[in-house]
């Protein structure tokens, strides 16, 4: 049986750089992340924390597998996210009614935070819509909106 070449597989790598949607959006996530992470400095969080406080709001008391599936994470990483949070007495996770379930909630802690923090986020919000302008900015969320279907 012959072998195969391994240079004949690196043939194509060079296009890589060029081509690849998974490289191209998580340099994008990095930058804009790095705007949005130095905002909510004062308040001590980063841009994940920001957006699973703001998405506990809005869910009000909700089921950590509900809130993964929102956010279109693992359930091992939102727990372990959800657990420094809770250590800053941001968020409360309780049993629900029935035991196996876990209920997470902002507390008035994690409110105000989120009160503060929204602000930062705004201007952040501000500076990253100037840099894209109006136009570009609409259809960048509709393209990354179109994601979901992928996965």
């Amino acid at each position: 049986m012959e072998e195969e070449n391994p240079q004949t597989n690196l043939l194509g790598v060079t296009q890589i750089p060029a081509t690849c949607m998974g490289m191209h959006i998580r340099r994008a996530s990095r930058i804009i992340t790095q705007v949005y992470d130095n905002a909510l400095r004062p308040v001590g969080l980063v841009l994940n924390q920001f957006t699973l406080l703001v998405s506990i709001y809005l869910l009000e008391s909700t089921p950590i597998t509900r809130l993964a599936q929102e956010l279109f994470t693992d359930q091992t990483t939102l727990t372990r996210n959800l657990n420094l949070l809770e250590k800053r007495g941001l968020v409360a996770i309780a049993p629900g009614e029935d035991r196996r379930v876990k209920l997470v909630s902002l507390t008035s802690e994690g409110k105000a935070v989120l009160t503060e923090a929204i602000p930062l986020w705004e201007q952040a919000q501000a500076e990253v819509m100037q840099n894209f302008g109006e136009d570009s900015w609409k259809s960048l969320l509709a393209l990354l909106s179109e994601v979901k279907a992928v996965g």
